[in-house]
């Protein structure tokens, strides 16, 4: 663990065993609060996981149900939470569970544990994913690492070798190649990761099927009466890095193949990746003009009643691999506290 996880790790301990949480919850004016999940496994990650972050096992996320109802939150479908943030009147405080990518674990890890508590949950879809033609970049360049002493990356001086025998290496590696993957434009991108995968003997498409459900899984979410299916782009791109017209296509794609597999209309929309260096005012103004009721982020926060003027760039607390213990939970329900310990993710 990094040392910034670290401090996070202490921060959480010294609110956990305070009465912070508890007393911000009972003085906030927060309506409620988006939770975000992506992965749900029960095996411990490996000791090189940097995408453990986006894991939970099903015991955590079963022990987080039950115990946000314990403390007075009801959870509620999207639509009810636009609702309640619509409301004049405060209402009883609300959760909000959101998974994204559709990954395959969810459906069979995530739903059980949602129909045993019936708990109603959003899952946001990338379209090309469950395709199984798109890139799940961050876990690919993970895998790579992971079975490699080195790896080569060619750049536009020449080649780059990241030494990654050791696990501090391997950690490195994948770092330093995350953050030039972040900032390189999203085509130059998708190329250097299949140049990668063809170097390396990662079929990537094969890998994202791997991963994601297909459409007949995903059949399985569009009939269940507990889940809302939203809009999360055709190719899981950073909208922020794309012409405004190539944006609003992969948006408005996205709900258009969405109605025509599923034979709903996405209403609600994840920006993928979803910080500020992945969607802006641009990003929340094509959200509002296609026509989405909300539309999520991932800066971190609770909501309140001003939130109703900017469904478009919802704030979510990110439900954390890292943090895991359950004594973390009364942090994870106290939106805007977690808010001040900043993003623990991407």
């Amino acid at each position: 663990m990094s040392a910034k996880y670290a401090i996070i790790r202490g921060a959480f301990e010294l609110l956990a065993l305070s009465q912070v949480p508890a007393l911000v919850r009972s003085r906030s004016q927060s309506r409620g609060l988006i939770l975000t999940l992506h992965r749900v496994l029960p095996e411990k990650p490996a000791r090189f996981s940097p995408n453990a972050i986006l894991q939970v096992t099903p015991d955590f996320l079963d022990f987080t149900i039950k115990r946000v109802r314990e403390l007075g939150f009801d959870i509620v479908t999207m639509d009810e939470a636009i609702s309640r943030l619509r409301a004049e009147e405060r209402q009883r405080p609300f959760v909000v569970f959101t998974f994204d990518d559709a990954y395959r674990d969810n459906l069979q890890y995530a739903l059980p544990i949602m129909r045993a508590n019936s708990a109603p949950f959003t899952l946001y879809v990338a379209t090309a994913f469950i395709d199984g033609v798109g890139e799940v970049w961050w876990q690919a360049i993970e895998d790579i690492i992971a079975g490699r002493d080195a790896v080569a990356v060619p750049g536009r001086n020449g080649t780059d070798y990241l030494p990654s025998a050791s696990l501090a290496e391997k950690w490195r590696a994948y770092d330093e190649l995350y953050a030039r993957m972040r900032k390189m434009p999203e085509h130059e991108r998708v190329a250097l990761i299949r140049d990668l995968g063809e170097a390396y003997g990662l079929d990537i498409e094969a890998h994202c099927r791997n991963l994601i459900m297909n459409w007949d899984e995903l059949q399985t979410f569009v009939a269940e009466p507990l889940c809302t299916i939203g809009a999360h782009t055709v190719h899981h791109y950073e909208l922020s890095k794309l012409p405004e017209a190539e944006a609003r296509t992969e948006m408005a794609d996205s709900v258009t193949i969405l109605e025509q597999r599923t034979g709903k209309r996405p209403r609600h929309f994840s920006f993928p990746i979803g910080g500020k260096p992945s969607a802006g005012a641009r990003e929340y103004g094509l959200a509002r003009e296609l026509g989405f009721v909300s539309a999520v982020t991932t800066l971190p926060g609770g909501l309140y009643s001003r939130d109703k003027e900017q469904l478009w760039s919802l704030p979510r607390v990110s439900l954390n691999g890292l943090f895991q213990s359950k004594r973390y939970v009364d942090v994870f329900a106290t939106g805007g506290l977690f808010s001040l310990l900043g993003r623990v993710e991407e």
